[in-house]
């Protein structure tokens, strides 16, 4: 194989997106290797569908192709679908353009099913291909009450047998792919811990706040905590089930824009503990990706989502945190009163978090993972 290799995915830097973030780390570690890198994606931003990057440019030795695609938005459930569309043709162009017998494509999942259009490609030029799985659709949209999709489905697994490797983001989604490998995600790699002074028990929900996520058990424990004068939440980002929390005006509650990630640091340690949810029918088909940003500045992490899941899992076997039941307001509330109680237990289960990021989720071993994946 040659040292070249094509990503895909609808959103790279400077967009803020999780995908973006994962994909723009790599891509600059490669090059900065020596590796030949390319980038095909979008002009627009994830919450800017107006913005119109430069169609090309070359930025630390990635060379950054994005292409024409409509731009309705997120908000816009037919106007996204559009997108989607009109993102898969350019995409398709661009790729054959670009790849070449031997060379590596390497297919992230923004927008859906872009696995099949890699392989199409692919397999026209002769490339290997790769698919990088951040979430697996379309599972995830029937979890979240679509009809069944089996069409999708099934040309979504054609695209998964095609590739070299699947790339999976933990052992419950590794099971689900065929020829699968685990290569966690990770934390921007300036990531540490600062130490914030503040009387009040901060708990802290940092990014997206998304429909895979669990809203509903977040909100009963800020009602239950609303009149506990020692206790504050603060949501930092955006998502679709946020404004059902600001429309309870809870006296408790401050929000955030998103944290440019220069100050990310800053932004997480302000919290004591972080909100970490998902809903338990998407286990194995999500990685809620800001888990490691928790760890990585040495904060408990308080996880609503199956018990018998990835994240349950690690959090019970390394006491970095608690797990809650999905539903039970109630428990969430009282392990975050436990932490306020005890600061020094609260930091401690930080530190454990810390050493486990240490061991297990770096940047840097994740990134040497991927080249020793893709020599």
């Amino acid at each position: 194989m040659t040292r070249r290799v094509l990503f895909v995915n609808r959103y790279f830097h400077p967009d803020h997106s999780a995908t973006s973030q994962m994909l723009s780390d790599l891509a600059f570690h490669l090059a900065a290797r020596g590796w030949t890198v390319s980038v095909v994606t979008s002009r627009q931003k994830y919450d800017d569908a107006a913005a119109r990057l430069p169609r090309r440019e070359t930025i630390a030795g990635v060379d950054v192709r994005r292409v024409w695609s409509t731009r309705f938005g997120r908000g816009f459930l037919p106007g996204r679908a559009i997108d989607y569309a009109t993102f898969y043709i350019s995409a398709f162009f661009a790729l054959l353009r670009g790849a070449e017998r031997g060379s590596t494509i390497v297919a992230l999942t923004d927008p859906p099913l872009i696995s099949v259009v890699a392989a199409l490609a692919a397999m026209l030029r002769g490339a290997r291909l790769i698919n990088w799985t951040q979430d697996l659709f379309p599972e995830v949209a029937e979890a979240l009450g679509m009809r069944s999709l089996r069409v999708l489905r099934r040309v979504r697994n054609w695209s998964l047998r095609r590739a070299h490797t699947n790339i999976a983001l933990g052992d419950s989604m590794a099971a689900r792919l065929p020829n699968a490998i685990v290569i966690h995600n990770w934390a921007d790699a300036a990531l540490h811990p600062v130490d914030i002074p503040h009387d009040r028990f901060i708990a802290g929900y940092s990014g997206n706040l998304g429909r895979a996520h669990d809203a509903q058990t977040m909100l009963a424990a800020i009602r239950e905590l609303r009149d506990d004068a020692d206790i504050e939440f603060v949501f930092t980002g955006g998502g679709a089930q946020l404004d059902a929390i600001r429309a309870e005006r809870l006296p408790n509650v401050r929000f955030e824009g998103y944290a440019p990630r220069e100050r990310l640091s800053e932004s997480l340690s302000a919290a004591d503990a972080h909100l970490v949810t998902l809903l338990p029918a998407l286990e194995g088909l999500i990685v809620p990706s800001k888990f490691y940003g928790v760890l990585a500045v040495a904060r408990p992490v308080l996880f609503a989502g199956a018990a018998d899941g990835d994240l349950a899992r690690i959090i019970r076997t390394h006491d970095c945190g608690y797990v809650i039941e999905p539903g039970d307001g109630h428990a969430l509330a009282a392990s975050i009163r436990e932490l306020a109680a005890d600061r020094d237990r609260a930091r401690a289960m930080g530190l454990r978090g810390r050493r486990l990021y240490d061991e297990k989720f770096t940047p840097q071993l994740a990134l040497a993972s991927w080249e020793r994946l893709l020599t």
